[in-house]
């Protein structure tokens, strides 16, 4: 498990309308060196005016440093790439794919972290792509989603984790080591009071951190749980935990999706909401958007926000990034803006609600939910998830 860290500022973005305007300014602000990993990157209003800042900070002798994965970027690379790398832009592709790829483990495996770094000085991390919040359907409200800006010591662990893998897909592609020096090392003075950890998912050491985060947290749970999940198809191990929470007294919340951008996921979710209703969990699905958010509070202490979702292609497949903060301050907020979540958007669920589906609607989850674990068959992992 990665190590708790004091003295930290973290700042809790709701939304794209915090997060893009916090994250250009500090591109503009950059006077050596930035990173920033995406899953997407669009060529929309969006991605266009996180683009121009980054040509902006190259123009005026930045190092900047995309890195974006290579099935989520697919159309960043047929168009904004081009553009970019003329200004001087340094541009990586993680597992290059311009069609939908084979269903093979390796082929499962992306990069799906969102994280930026600024000169060493401040870091995002969270579940928000470099899109629009309104675009991929007729959505009426911005898409729910959060990020954290961080100062503090924990730059040390973010700024060593993006500049390791920054290496390691140059040399994957290159075929030789880039010794590219650290322009901006991480300033690790305290920026404030919060404790906080950086935890990853990748397949070679920390195969399980962000799932055993959560387990860890979970276990410890004496009052609350709340999760708000968009793609929520987690292993027996997980499940059991969230039960024998609930089976000792702990109010156990999920808010998952209810406008589904990848209907297949959440027709499988559905398939487990007898098992949850029936071990007194309570369910909301969220209506009022499309539910992006990876996020969870225990006990208002604990708290988590980043891209991992609750399924097997985030905790056993893809990279990804979260932020855990030990803050009683941090968990408050981001208890209550879940609250406000679950008050205008989140349509609660009961037992009853499942009986009275078409029998059509029932059959239809089972057939996603039985589709989901082949597929997860199919990339070699069973056993426990």
């Amino acid at each position: 498990m990665s190590e708790f860290l004091d003295g930290n500022a973290i700042t809790l973005l709701e939304n794209g309308g915090d997060f893009f305007p916090a994250l250009q300014q500090a591109i503009d602000a950059a006077s050596k060196e930035v990173f920033l990993e995406t899953y997407i990157f669009e060529n929309d209003e969006t991605g266009s005016r996180i683009a121009a800042a980054l040509r902006r900070a190259a123009l005026r002798g930045v190092a900047v440093r995309l890195l974006v994965d290579g099935f989520g970027g697919r159309q960043f690379v047929r168009g904004l790439m081009a553009e970019m790398i003329p200004d001087g832009v340094g541009v990586l592709i993680y597992r290059r794919e311009l069609r939908a790829f084979p269903l093979r483990r390796h082929r499962l495996r992306r990069m799906h972290r969102k994280l930026a770094v600024i000169d060493g000085e401040v870091a995002f991390v969270g579940g928000i792509n470099i899109v629009d919040d309104l675009q991929g359907g007729n959505l009426a409200r911005p898409r729910y989603d959060y990020a954290v800006r961080v100062e503090g010591p924990l730059l040390g662990p973010i700024v060593e984790s993006v500049h390791h893998l920054w290496r390691l897909v140059s040399w994957a592609r290159l075929r030789r080591r880039l010794r590219e020096p650290l322009i901006a090392p991480a300033r690790l003075t305290p920026a404030g009071t919060m404790r906080a950890a950086f935890v990853t998912r990748d397949n070679f050491r920390r195969r399980r951190e962000i799932e055993d985060a959560y387990l860890g947290a979970i276990a410890g749970a004496k009052r609350e749980v709340v999760i708000a999940c968009a793609y929520f198809f987690p292993g027996r191990r997980f499940r059991q935990a969230l039960v024998d929470a609930a089976d000792r007294g702990v109010e156990v919340a999920l808010l998952l999706q209810g406008v589904s951008d990848h209907p297949m996921l959440c027709y499988a979710t559905r398939a487990l909401y007898p098992f949850f209703l029936d071990h007194g969990i309570r369910l909301y699905e969220y209506h009022d958007s499309e539910l992006h958010a990876k996020v969870a509070v225990v006990d208002d202490r604990w708290a988590t926000v980043g891209s991992s979702n609750i399924d097997p292609f985030s905790l056993l497949l893809a990279r990804e990034a979260n932020v855990v903060v030990e803050d009683a301050g941090f968990a408050t907020r981001l208890r209550e803006s879940l609250g406000r979540g679950m008050a205008s958007g989140g349509r609660p669920l009961c037992r009853e609600d499942w009986r009275r589906l078409p029998a059509v609607r029932r059959i239809a989850s089972w057939l996603a939910y039985q589709i989901v674990r082949l597929a997860i068959g199919v990339a070699g992992y069973r056993g426990k998830h």
